[in-house]
């Protein structure tokens, strides 16, 4: 009760608290968001190269416009001399 009377005393701060909240709430949930991405290493001992189970014609980016994915043929032949 406290907090919604100051919230009533003093409404120029409606607009900094709900800013404030937003922007904590968009951080939040961008840092969960990013840590279920196939390229995040969180355990290193139980999967020290994720990158390497990564489909490249599934977009990685939040946004992705016009993604075209071609192989380099240079890597991989090296991914295949490496195995």
């Amino acid at each position: 009760m406290n907090f919604l009377q100051l919230m009533m005393k003093k409404k120029e701060l409606i607009p900094l608290i709900t800013f404030v909240s937003i922007a904590g709430i968009g951080a939040a949930s961008m840092s969960i968001y990013s840590l279920f991405k196939t390229d995040v290493i969180v355990n290193r001992q139980k999967n020290p190269e994720p990158w390497e189970n990564v489909n490249p014609s599934q977009p990685q980016k939040l946004l992705t416009i016009n993604q075209k994915w071609e192989p380099v043929e240079e890597l991989q032949t090296v991914k295949q001399l490496t195995k």
